[in-house]
């Protein structure tokens, strides 16, 4: 199956439980075949939670969810050692954080120290109990989701952990038709809780989706494409807005990216319309706004759109 046709697939079953917010799927597609994490952020009630569930389920993928309080410790997320009296001796239990899809609900209620035990998770696909390593399961993908208006009580992720995350996507309100639709297959007996209920399968299995995570990587990218890429993420350390541009981590997520956008669109090759459409939900979490900005009322989004559409995009 090319992965234009798996990202057909999963779109369909997706669409069973999920009305609209194309876009946000789309994104999220992107982020899986790059093998990169994602930082969901909307209003509660949007369908984040559904969303992650139902990939998770489309793509046979074991799922886990972990909801973040101010009382979570590292050792509930990462899993500890118990002594096992029977035997003499110390054995594993493993956290949730072991699974191919892992939820991190709220992931901003929770103190630095346990958001800190998903930095390693996230970037070494492993974490550390009591000094040894434990390899977690391929493929490994973080979902975490945040408020962005709910701000009593929680804990800002610090730059280094956003930075860990390959796309922030954010999750609106539906348009009135989808709403309406949305509507209509609650009243029509639709669950989020049971999604068996409404037929949802596995497309694929962990090698199908590995062979796919493959394939987007043999995409070919043009030398035009590179300055381009650079010159977006440059663009960002200029600004007289930003005080914290981009890192080359940033080009980098720019260009995987570009190729799983390709490949879910049918293409073999990247071109620069691929970076330009991911350049904003890549790059908006990855800036720090200089407080003046802040104070005339500017955002990184509307900050970084005016930069990207300043940028001549090769032809």
């Amino acid at each position: 199956m090319t992965v234009e046709a798996l990202g057909a697939a999963i779109r369909a079953e997706v669409g069973k439980a999920i009305a609209g917010q194309e876009r946000p799927i789309e994104q999220a597609l992107v982020a899986i075949l790059a093998n990169g994490h994602v930082l969901l952020e909307g209003v509660p009630g949007v369908a984040k939670t559904l969303l992650v569930r139902t990939l998770a389920k489309t793509l046979g993928l074991e799922f886990g969810r972990i909801q973040f309080t101010p009382d979570l410790m590292p050792s509930d997320v990462v899993g500890t050692s118990i002594f096992d009296p029977k035997d003499a001796e110390f054995k594993l239990r493993k956290g949730p954080v072991f699974v191919n899809i892992l939820l991190a609900d709220e992931i901003n209620r929770t103190p630095p120290k346990t958001q800190a035990a998903l930095l390693e998770a996230m970037e070494e696909r492993q974490v550390t109990i009591d000094g040894e390593a434990h390899k977690l399961p391929p493929p490994f993908i973080v979902f975490a989701t945040q408020n962005p208006i709910d701000f009593e009580g929680t804990y800002p992720l610090p730059e280094a952990q956003q930075d860990r995350f390959l796309l922030k996507v954010i999750i609106d309100y539906p348009a009135p038709d989808v709403e309406l639709d949305v509507l209509r297959r609650h009243h029509a007996g639709f669950r989020p809780q049971r999604l068996e209920d409404v037929g949802i399968r596995p497309v694929v299995d962990v090698a199908g989706l590995q062979a796919a995570q493959a394939e987007v990587q043999q995409v070919v990218v043009e030398e035009k494409v590179f300055p381009y890429i650079l010159e977006l993420v440059q663009a960002t350390r200029r600004s007289n807005d930003i005080l914290v541009g981009g890192s080359p981590r940033a080009g980098i997520a720019l260009l995987n990216c570009g190729k799983a956008m390709a490949a879910l669109r049918g293409r073999n090759f990247v071109i620069p319309d691929d970076i330009k459409e991911l350049a904003l939900p890549i790059l908006r979490h990855r800036v720090l706004l200089r407080p003046e900005a802040e104070v005339e009322g500017l955002t990184a989004d509307r900050v970084l759109t005016g930069l990207i559409e300043a940028q001549v995009v090769p032809r």
